[in-house]
């Protein structure tokens, strides 16, 4: 069984690039301080990574 990692939106998508929009919308976080629990893999980081300055990352 893998780390799981809670990721809430806490910074708006508004006026941000559609390449980050588009990871947004991919790890599944739609509306601000909404939170998604997803395994902690490569993918997952990657992503995370790029939009770190708008996501809150906790490991569960």
């Amino acid at each position: 069984m893998g780390t799981k990692l809670n990721i809430q939106l806490v910074r708006s998508m508004v006026g941000k690039p559609e390449k980050q929009r588009k990871v947004l919308r991919a790890l599944g976080l739609t509306k601000m301080h909404k939170m998604v629990t997803l395994d902690a893999n490569p993918a997952i980081q990657g992503m995370i990574t790029k939009i770190a300055h708008m996501v809150k990352v906790e490991e569960v």
